[in-house]
């Protein structure tokens, strides 16, 4: 009995001897890719905020109530179209009295300009034709009694008296005449036609203040903001709708100051926005930075991007992930990044049968996972990847081929 286990425990040793020679004597396995061709692209990642590439503010130029709002935000609107009418208070009621000032002086004008109030006038004129009536009567009757003192028939008193007579009428009338012209100065005229001219300015004054509270679009675009609602008193000055022109749109990319040499003008740009997943936008660089200024805890410059944005999707104020296409290679011979090492400078671990050697390598455009190498490999050579295992040149591998 005890012998059997004696053999036993020894067969057990011998195995865990065994396996531990073979696992020591076993090559490690390593993952290695394949240098392919295919079009690489260095693409610079930040974020960005959309904004109009024309815009202008609508603003009230009388302060008053909004009486009525003929827009809403989103609204496609032309130049000189009517956003909103402000109501100023009293000022309906001023032009209503200066309309009235002004009728009731052009009334007294034409009055004055007929020669007075029509009653007086009447009076006048009725009391001269009475006057004139007996006037031929009284100058008949001095001829005849001038005959009949001729004749001797009539005394000569008589006839003096009726001449008398005749020239009391004859003041009389040129009396009143006179007092008719009388009714109506120039200086009544003049006056009159200046309160005409008052009465009309401030009739002017008002329909021009009524004039200043319809809101007319100054541009024509989209309404992209639409801080009032109806019925808000607004003062002189305060911005009724914010109207810009949305296709394209201009895009500020912020880049890191040490990615800021990456960027020249007219590269691609790809910008995607969290509320629409799976929806892009596409346009290009359109300025470098000219200066670099503090965002958070970021140096940044700005890029200035032209994007098209035809639907009107993006609107100003959005913030944008902004991926610009900062350098591309067709046809480019890559490789993985992980699979660059600087073991004795910039190179890779290229498979020779089952062993590994050093190879340098000098690289170019670089993506997010592979990297152009543009001396040091050809197409289809095999390349160790990521490992956390120290390789050496000649060391033995169990090669796994991705």
């Amino acid at each position: 009995m005890k012998r059997i286990v004696f053999l036993v425990v020894l067969a057990a040793l011998c195995a865990a001897g065994y396996w531990g020679y073979t696992k020591q004597h076993t090559p490690p396995p390593v993952s290695f890719a394949k240098a392919t061709r295919e079009t690489i692209v260095n693409t610079l990642s930040t974020n960005g905020k959309v904004e109009p590439v024309e815009s202008q503010d609508a603003r009230a130029e009388s302060g008053g109530l909004i009486a009525r709002l003929l827009i809403k935000q989103g609204d496609v609107v032309r130049a000189g179209q009517v956003l909103a009418e402000i109501r100023e208070t009293g000022v309906q009621q001023e032009l209503q009295g200066a309309e009235a000032r002004e009728a009731q002086a052009r009334a007294d004008l034409q009055t004055l300009q007929q020669g007075g109030p029509q009653a007086d006038l009447a009076e006048l004129d009725a009391e001269v034709s009475r006057l004139k009536s007996e006037r031929v009567v009284a100058q008949r009757n001095v001829e005849s009694l001038a005959r009949l003192v001729q004749k001797e028939a009539a005394p000569r008193l008589e006839l003096e008296q009726a001449k008398n007579k005749l020239e009391a009428m004859d003041g009389e009338i040129a009396s009143l005449e006179k007092r008719r012209r009388s009714l109506v100065g120039q200086n009544e005229i003049a006056s009159a036609q200046a309160r005409i001219r008052e009465a009309a300015a401030n009739v002017s004054l008002a329909k021009s203040r009524i004039a200043l509270g319809t809101v007319l679009a100054p541009i024509a675009g989209t309404v992209y903001d639409l801080p009032v609602k109806q019925g808000a008193y607004l003062s002189r000055g305060d911005v009724v709708a914010a109207i810009g022109r949305l296709n394209p749109v201009r895009v500020r990319v912020y880049v890191d100051e040490p990615e800021m040499g990456r960027v020249a003008v007219k590269q691609p740009v790809k910008l995607t926005w969290d509320a629409m997943q799976g929806r892009e936008w596409h346009g290009t660089v359109d300025r470098r930075p000219t200066q670099v200024f503090q965002l958070g805890t970021r140096q940044v410059g700005e890029v200035i991007c032209t994007i098209e944005n035809p639907s009107g999707e993006l609107i100003p104020g959005t913030n944008v992930n902004a991926f610009v296409e900062t350098a591309v290679s067709a046809n480019a011979l890559t490789v993985p990044k992980s699979a660059l090492r600087n073991d004795d400078g910039l190179g890779v671990y290229m498979l020779d049968g089952k062993t590994v050697r050093w190879q340098k390598v000098k690289t170019g455009v670089n993506s997010a996972l592979r990297v152009e190498v543009l001396e040091g490999l050809r197409e289809g050579d095999v390349v160790a990847a990521q490992t956390d295992q120290a390789l050496k040149p000649g060391q033995l591998v169990s090669a796994v081929i991705q």
